[in-house]
């Protein structure tokens, strides 16, 4: 036996997916990255191994301190890696100025109201 983890089970254990398949499609898609060179799922991860990982929660540059095969608790998952310092201030500058950005409201689905369409009617010099 080896001394190093699947990529897609450690993602999936460190809870950077909800699944392992989600994990695994990551990896075919590019968005797991080890040592700078894109990482297959079936890749073993190692004590020490720098990793850059892409998903919904943002850019992640994590060094994987433990190993584990199984999915346990946040507070668990959370001593698996440690993030680096220059990652942690993009992500928090990312998600400060998403929350700056104006929020729209997402259009009406469906047929146009009547009211609608007289305001398109308006608008179209009708």
């Amino acid at each position: 036996m080896s001394d190093g983890v699947r990529m897609d089970k450690w993602l999936w254990a460190a809870r950077f997916f909800k699944t392992r398949a989600l994990a695994a499609k990551a990896c075919e898609l590019g968005r797991i990255a080890a040592k700078g060179q894109p990482a297959k799922a079936s890749r073993e991860v190692r004590v020490g191994d720098l990793l850059q990982v892409k998903n919904e929660g943002g850019d992640f540059q994590v060094e994987v301190l433990l190993l584990s095969e199984m999915r346990g608790p946040a507070s668990v998952a959370q001593t698996l890696y440690r993030e680096t310092e220059a990652s942690r201030e993009l992500r928090l500058k990312l998600a400060e100025a998403q929350r700056a950005m104006p929020h729209f409201e997402a259009s009406r689905e469906g047929r146009p109201s009547k009211r609608d369409r007289r305001d398109l009617a308006r608008l179209r010099g009708r």
